[in-house]
């Protein structure tokens, strides 16, 4: 579970299929007793069909954990910690930085630190949006050495620069107020 959203549904699941739980989380779903195989399989079923899975190997489990850390430091805070994202993601998932970088690069086919840039860069795409911030402020924010290494890893990401990204935008909103 990687938004909202994602809690929403699985809770409204739970109830659909009358599974008592005690608290739902980003990626955890805390019960007070054991959940019967086959409700376990209807839940299974349920989710499927929106999309999500139920993670029952501890690999796939920490994966997990690992990229709820990294969309949760990137959704719920203004500005990044400025911290190392090593040690933060390590003291949150509570293991070594090494060892989840091997499995999470094993699982996924990335390091964690490109799928960091990649939600990085989403975050810059989703503040150019608001257009309230120069680049040289949503670098900053986003803790990046300057606006200039922001735009090169924007355009790596997206193959377009954070200018022409704006003018696109705004010139496809001013074809949408006109119709």
């Amino acid at each position: 579970m990687v938004s909202l959203r994602c809690k929403l549904i699985v809770q409204q699941q739970l109830e659909r299929i009358g599974i008592q739980y005690l608290s739902i989380d980003l990626g955890v779903v805390e019960t007070e007793h054991s959940i019967p195989c086959n409700q376990i399989n209807d839940l299974r079923k349920s989710l499927k069909l929106v999309g999500l899975e139920i993670l029952e190997d501890k690999k796939s489990i920490l994966i997990d954990k690992i990229k709820n850390v990294i969309i949760e430091m990137m959704q719920n805070n203004d500005e990044l910690p400025k911290v190392n994202h090593s040690d933060f993601i390590s003291k949150k998932v509570g293991n070594d930085y090494t060892y989840l970088s091997n499995i999470f690069s094993e699982a996924e086919g990335i390091t964690i630190q490109q799928f960091i840039i990649k939600h990085k860069i989403e975050k810059v795409k989703e503040l150019l949006l608001y257009d309230e911030l120069s680049l040289k402020e949503i670098s900053h924010r986003m803790n990046y050495s300057s606006a200039s290494h922001l735009s090169t890893q924007f355009k790596k990401i997206t193959g377009l620069t954070p200018t022409i990204f704006n003018r696109l935008r705004k010139k496809r909103n001013e074809n949408l107020i006109e119709i």
